[in-house]
């Protein structure tokens, strides 16, 4: 649905590129074509697509005004009219973002092709893109014609028991045309053809709320296909059987792994085979005698099975395997993004502790495993153990890890240099202790494999100072380590889970970082699943917690993770999905709170961690519940209201409108003062009143100074999970950006930087994780890899180098550029890989000389402000702005304001 407000955009834009006599020439393109967030996805289940391009081009103020797409069956019958499958025909439209598809539904396993042109806004029809594909999953439960299955007399043992070997032959005497294969598990899988693993994602199936939703994979294994075939699979406890949560939970989801797959092949002669999980496949344990994903590995060499995966072993003496009841309808066509090996690192010192440990210290705080190399005696037994931080005196310290035992067994077999690294456990460190390694391991026997969902980078940040960016590099590590198939907290100790709380306030942060957007869709259908029938949110997703829910600000993200995906992609379907589940969510709030109003007497987390003192006045920090849930119900209440109007279902959202202006006069009456004093006078509970917009305006200024004074007087910040993300932006937005930047830059405990000082490379759970002395905060919680308060990232992106979305045009169709220099910095640069193209906003002060650099992409526009300049000393592009911005340039309190359309522009002028 295209708003009144878009459409005058683009049109006031058109008129303003025409006024500029500014045309787009031939060399304006469409490039990086996208399905449903993907790059040629294959084995989806959406019905009617989104589709999205890019327009690439040397001019300036390139926009289109329409474009035309076709879909067929093969790339040469993109050409061929009679053969499309369906044309959109010329449409006036400038969207390129998540275009709908709209014809015909492809049958299950089906591809189909489609390449887009656009014409420009001086209507200059560009060539047709490459091709690009989609191809559908098996979109009917029908299509299941495998069973699920699993082995037969498993041995009954207590914890983790040792991964299950599957196997089945066939033939395929027929020349290949094409074959798929689809599979899933309880549990997890590598899924194996004719001796060699099949496609390079890892913790297959993913996690998902398995009760209601499992994933499934599609491979292209045709090129891997012989006459004779053998097909294998090994199953992993993973999340579904393993240990999880911090309960000392153990098969949450059931007790039995299984499998299923349906191997479909397609011959040149037009017929088809499928081959398929039954009863006639094989089982049998091997090397992998013990696997869990909070403990670890161990893996025994001598019990490796030669060529099992490969035609013509002999399997005489595996046992059968079962058809195992479980549904089919539940198998679901990933959305999310799968979790992949993408970078090693190789360790930096090899120390001997104190205590004379032998440790690798890898110099950064990862998530994954490492790879072993070692030669030795059959039977040695080499253990890696892993912990994020050395203590005090030197020593491994692990005691933060808490029951996790994060530990890997190599038992070899002799005869020569073995390599290992485990396959279904994952670990959050810095620092491996080696143990048992026959002769002493050097640098080159380790090998750290960083694995997490692989999401595409998409920003990144620079600026003058080295602390500022190192800061960044922790805020971006900590977001990779944590983001591995659902956002966990920590990925180190027997916790890794979902927590609503921690992504909600980090999600604008991460969609600077790398592209969520699909992520996020996958993990929000997760919350819609788990959420319980009254509209309780559940504090993790997946809920591995019995249904503990409803504290704000946690379960909040049922709307605020969707509204910040919405902004940073312009998605619609995604509020469209979710809206169900927000609904729940606000009415939810709304049976507690009753008819005055305050949501008062729950238990809800608050403001998780904010900063405490032992000094005998305690001057800490304790935000009330009650103002804190009552904020959020307002805010959410709004926010659903907005969401309502974009959807247009008009009815609700005047009645949730008029609900949040309800609660706000409600929490006027009961939490602040006729001088706009709040009850908990705390840095957090200003931030929300004024982020959220809880005072009326004539109080505004006296909560501001609230702030403000209360900055001053610790001078530092105060905040925990809740208040930390609105704190620099509450100030900044008010005339108290001074005191933001003091809050950035400040080094000692409690702040951003300290953990920097003190040697982090991701960031911390608490201020004070590890303090001055050496010494650690409560063991009980104290992750070093926990990424809420990098949720600083925002504030770093879009009010110190100035990038900011425009809620009217989201997905940055429309933006705004609009820098602040101050903090001492002398330069920053931030640039972000949007939907359109690349945005950049880079400044730099040289003495009282601003030089700013920004890129607008092509089909964008930008109101590009510039700080504390005049309008008759400013160039742009080496040309007095004046002359080139023909009256289209204004002055006003922050500086210069102009639109720009896309290209790149170079401002200067003297301060």
């Amino acid at each position: 649905m295209k708003s009144i407000v878009r459409w005058m955009n683009f049109f006031a834009v058109v008129f303003l590129c025409s006024s500029l006599n500014v045309f787009a020439a031939g060399n304006t393109g469409v490039e990086g074509l996208i399905c449903e967030y993907h790059t040629n996805p294959v084995g989806i289940d959406v019905k009617n697509p989104r589709l999205s391009w890019k327009i690439f081009s040397e001019e300036e103020n390139v926009l289109q005004a329409a474009y035309e797409i076709r879909v067929a069956d093969s790339p040469s019958n993109l050409n061929k009219k009679s053969k499309l499958i369906w044309s959109s025909g010329k449409v006036m439209s400038d969207q390129s973002v998540n275009v709908e598809y709209e014809g015909p539904v492809p049958e299950p396993m089906q591809r189909v092709y489609w390449q887009v042109r656009v014409w420009d806004n001086q209507n200059k029809a560009t060539k047709w893109s490459e091709p690009a594909y989609w191809e559908m999953g098996l979109t009917n439960p029908g299509s299941w014609t495998a069973s699920w299955i699993t082995m037969e007399n498993e041995k009954e043992m207590e914890g983790s028991k040792p991964c299950h070997y599957l196997r089945k032959e066939f033939s395929a005497s027929k020349k290949i045309k094409s074959a798929r294969a689809y599979v899933s598990a309880l549990g997890l899988y590598e899924f194996y053809l004719n001796g060699e693993k099949v496609g390079d994602e890892l913790f297959t199936p993913g996690w998902t709320s398995y009760k209601n939703r499992i994933q499934y994979q599609t491979y292209d294994v045709t090129s891997m296909l012989r006459s004779r075939n053998s097909v294998g699979a090994i199953l992993g406890d993973g999340w579904f059987r393993g240990n999880i949560g911090f309960r000392n939970q153990h098969s949450y989801y059931g007790d039995k792994l299984a499998l299923i797959a349906q191997l479909h092949i397609v011959y040149t002669d037009g017929t088809s085979e499928t081959i398929n999980t039954d009863d006639s496949w094989k089982a049998t344990t091997g090397p992998i005698v013990f696997s869990d994903i909070y403990n670890g590995e161990t893996y025994d060499a001598r019990k490796e099975i030669p060529g099992w995966a490969t035609a013509g072993f002999d399997d005489s003496r595996w046992g059968s395997v079962a058809k195992m009841e479980h549904p089919k309808d539940i198998l679901v066509a990933p959305q999310g993004v799968a979790v992949k090996a993408i970078e090693e690192i190789h360790p930096i010192e090899l120390i001997k502790t104190p205590s004379g440990e032998m440790v690798l210290d890898m110099g950064q705080n990862m998530v994954g495993w490492v790879r072993l190399k070692v030669n030795g005696k059959k039977g040695d037994a080499v253990t890696l153990k892993f912990a994020e931080v050395l203590d005090k005196d030197g020593n491994f310290y692990t005691e933060n890890l808490r029951a996790a035992k994060v530990t890997d067994t190599y038992i070899l077999k002799g005869g020569g240099e073995e390599i290992y690294e485990p396959r279904f456990t994952f670990h959050g460190f810095r620092f491996v202790k080696i143990e048992g390694f026959p002769g002493t391991p050097g640098l080159d026997n380790i090998t750290g494999v960083v694995i997490h969902s692989a999401m595409e980078p998409t920003g990144t940040f620079v600026c003058s100072d080295s602390l500022i960016n190192q800061l960044q590099h922790n805020i971006q590590w900590g977001q990779k380590g944590n983001f591995l198939d659902v956002p966990t907290d920590c990925p180190q100790r027997d916790e890794r889970l979902g927590w609503t709380g921690d992504a909600q306030v980090f999600s604008p942060t991460a969609a600077f970082n790398f592209d969520v957007a699909a992520f996020y869709t996958k993990w929000m259908l997760d919350l819609s699943a788990d959420q319980l029938p009254d509209g309780n949110v559940p504090h993790v997703i997946p809920d591995v917690l019995n249904g503990s829910g409803g504290s704000t600000a946690w379960a909040d993200a049922a709307l605020i993770v969707p509204w910040n995906t919405y902004l940073a992609y312009g998605d619609q379907r995604i509020l469209e999905v979710q809206y169900p589940s927000m609904k729940k969510w606000v009415d939810f709030m709304k049976s507690r709170a009753g008819d005055d109003y305050l949501w008062t007497g729950d238990n809800h987390f608050g403001d998780w961690l904010a900063f405490a003192t032992t000094r005998s006045d305690y001057p800490g920090a304790t935000t009330e519940k009650d103002l804190i849930a009552t904020a959020y119900y307002s805010y959410s209440s709004a926010l659903l209201a907005k969401i309502a109007q974009i959807l247009g279902k008009n009815e609700d959202a005047a009645k949730y409108a008029k609900l949040s202006e309800n609660i706000k006069r409600a929490f006027v009456n009961e939490f602040v003062t006729p001088s706009g004093r709040l009850v908990s006078h705390t840095q957090t509970a200003y931030s929300l009143a004024l982020a959220f917009d809880l005072l009326p305006e004539k109080l505004v200024p006296n909560a501001a100074r609230f702030l403000a004074e209360d900055v001053q007087k610790f001078k530092h910040l105060t905040t925990g999970f809740v208040g930390t993300p609105l704190l620099c932006k509450a100030l900044s937005d008010h005339g108290y950006e001074d005191l933001a930047f003091m809050l950035l830059f400040r080094k000692e405990y409690p702040s951003w930087l300290y953990p920097v000082t003190q040697g982090a490379t991701t960031i911390w759970e608490r201020w004070d994780g590890q303090k001055p002395d050496g010494t650690f905060q409560s063991k009980g919680m104290n992750s070093f890899n926990h990424y809420a308060y990098g949720a600083i990232g925002e504030w770093l992106y879009n009010y110190v180098a100035g990038i900011q979305i425009d809620p009217k045009a989201p997905g940055y169709k429309h933006f705004m550029l609009f820098p602040h220099p101050g903090g001492g910095l002398t330069q920053a640069k931030a640039v972000y890989k949007s939907l359109y193209g690349e945005i950049k906003s880079a400044w730099k002060t040289e003495g009282n000389k601003m030089v700013y650099d920004v890129s607008i992409p092509a089909n964008t526009t930008a109101t590009v402000t510039l700080p504390a300049a005049s309008l008759d000393n400013v160039s742009m592009n080496d040309a007095p702005l004046k002359n080139a911005a023909s009256g289209k340039a204004s002055q006003n309190k922050n500086g210069v304001t102009l639109q720009l359309g896309s290209g790149n522009y170079r401002f200067s002028y003297t301060l």
